[in-house]
């Protein structure tokens, strides 16, 4: 690996000054030079064997098109594994990545954030059968910065650059400045690996972050969204059923036509164009195209398409509701107001549990999801001990480990709640 020392040589300090940082090793290029990208069945067959015979976990990495394709699908993967270096594959003209899958077969798997790429690897028929999270064991560990790069620069001393982490990986050929990055991303995971563990050991947190892998590694599927449209940024401001429609009818076209595209939908037109024209409700395309805030690369070209949308919310008698029904909790600011006995228990718990992360050294939300204490909190089992609270907190998909650490915090707090503090926000 070709590595540069930024800074200039530091001269001696005197005794009664701080000892200066030492200065970061910059990665440049991969020790074993940029690879060539892999993108025919022969490669991947070459690739495949190179990784079966290689030792120790494999560091895995995938690149994405967010916001310029549709969907989330992977455009590059990236494999390094101990004796048998890095590899590039493009999935795009192979499709089925299994091979490697199989290649792997008993192998750890490292990832930074590993949520965020696995879904797309699954889609290439790639699962790991056991994994280790850089960024979620940095979290656990207790570091103030979990991005790869940060975690890189705290642990090895080496600077990583992500100047391509938002790119258009879909771009064909990949220039070699986006590769050369590509592969430095796998490069050291597997030595950032050693050192978390270390980290973790040290703390007696090491089975905490397996459990946590594991919980990752063997999650469902998310089952899919009812009313996926009702996520359209800023549709809040609207309190009208018509307009809720046209948003709906407005959502589900552009949807259509970046998929048919392929194509990130907001490059289209953004959300705030949708709740704009469906604020308007304008009847005309000289009326849709002078909508303030009605913009983006399809607005004019497609117009007549948009207004038809529109046309067809205002004359449908299917309107959406302004609510859709939840059996999730009401915010915690309301709770004093609607049932005080919820919120003295919220509020008495909080504190104490952040007060366990801080004695843990892991961020409160690691140590319990605050969904998971909300909805306790807010309906308790009838009898609340030990063993009903760890039920709860089983039943809503907490860990093992969360609930050894955290369930006798809740079973005293919500038995002897604190009185509640008047004015008291969450």
């Amino acid at each position: 690996m070709t590595a540069q020392t930024s800074g200039n040589a530091l001269s001696e300090s005197p005794a009664d000054e701080p000892e200066a940082a030492a200065p970061l090793t910059v990665l440049e290029t991969p020790r074993d030079g940029v690879p060539l990208v892999i993108d025919t069945p022969q490669g991947l067959e070459r690739a495949a064997r190179a990784l079966a015979a290689g030792t120790g976990p494999a560091g895995v990495d995938a690149e994405r098109a967010s916001g310029f394709r549709y969907g989330q699908r992977a455009f590059l993967v990236q494999i390094r594994r101990e004796g048998a270096g890095t590899w590039l594959i493009d999935p795009e003209p192979l499709r089925d990545l299994s091979i490697i899958n199989e290649a792997l077969h008993g192998v750890e798997w490292i990832l930074h954030a590993a949520t965020q790429d696995l879904p797309c690897l699954s889609e290439l028929g790639m699962w790991p059968d056991k994994l280790f999270d850089t960024e979620l064991a940095a979290r656990l560990a207790g570091l103030p910065r979990v991005g790869l790069a940060a975690v890189i620069e705290q642990l090895l001393g080496f600077s990583l650059a992500k100047e391509h982490s938002a790119a258009d990986w879909s771009t064909r050929p990949l220039p070699e400045p986006w590769l050369r990055y590509a592969a430095l991303d796998v490069e050291v995971l597997a030595e950032l690996r050693e050192e978390l563990v270390k980290l973790l050991e040290a703390d007696g947190k090491l089975a905490f972050a397996e459990e946590e892998f594991e919980a990752i590694r063997t999650a469902e599927p998310a089952p899919p969204r009812t009313d996926p449209w009702r996520r359209t940024s800023g549709m809040h401001q609207l309190r009208d059923r018509r307009q809720l429609a046209a948003v709906r009818e407005l959502w589900l076209e552009r949807e259509q036509l970046a998929e048919r595209r392929d194509t990130a939908p907001g490059r289209l037109i953004p959300d705030s164009a949708i709740v704009a024209a469906a604020r308007a409700m304008p009847n005309t395309v000289p009326q849709l195209l002078g909508t303030p805030g009605f913009h983006g690369r399809a607005a004019q070209r497609e117009a007549p398409r948009w207004l038809r949308c529109i046309a067809a919310a205002r004359e449908t008698k299917d309107l959406p509701a302004l609510h859709v029904p939840t059996h999730a909790p009401p915010p915690p600011r309301v709770w004093a107001r609607n049932d005080p006995a919820a919120a003295a228990r919220l509020q008495t718990a909080k504190p104490r549990l952040a007060a366990l992360a801080e004695r843990l050294n892991l961020p409160v939300e690691n140590l319990l999801t605050p969904d998971h204490l909300r909805r306790v909190a807010w309906r308790p089992p009838a009898e609340i001990n030990l063993d009903t609270i760890s039920d709860a907190l089983r039943n809503l998909g907490a860990r093992e480990w969360q609930i050894d650490q955290t369930a006798a915090v809740l079973t005293v707090a919500f038995l002897d709640p604190d009185p509640l503090v008047e004015k008291e926000k969450e």
